[in-house]
């Protein structure tokens, strides 16, 4: 299993977030297990996708139902930054 995290400026938090739980259909094509979700006063909201198939998730977040759905959540899609955790550093 893969973790990514992908982080975005959106309108409203709170409307953002009821938004986005509508989304099964999409999580489902993208094998994603798990979502963990953080927000900052200002309106950024960071996602932690548990991910089974890395290639599934990214066709599908390329896809113009992604893109609308984005829009629909009041996502800025200029601030959208994609991390693949890739390495672990266990102290």
């Amino acid at each position: 299993m893969s973790m990514v995290i992908v982080t975005a400026q959106v309108n409203a938090v709170e409307e953002w977030e009821e938004q986005f739980r509508t989304h099964g259909d999409l999580f489902q094509k993208q094998t994603i297990s798990r979502v963990d979700i953080g927000s900052t006063d200002d309106d950024y909201v960071a996602c932690a996708f548990h991910v089974d198939d890395l290639d599934a998730f990214f066709e599908v977040m390329g896809a113009p139902e992604t893109a609308e759905a984005m829009e629909n959540d009041g996502v800025d899609r200029e601030t959208v930054k994609i991390f693949v955790l890739d390495q672990r550093f266990d102290p």
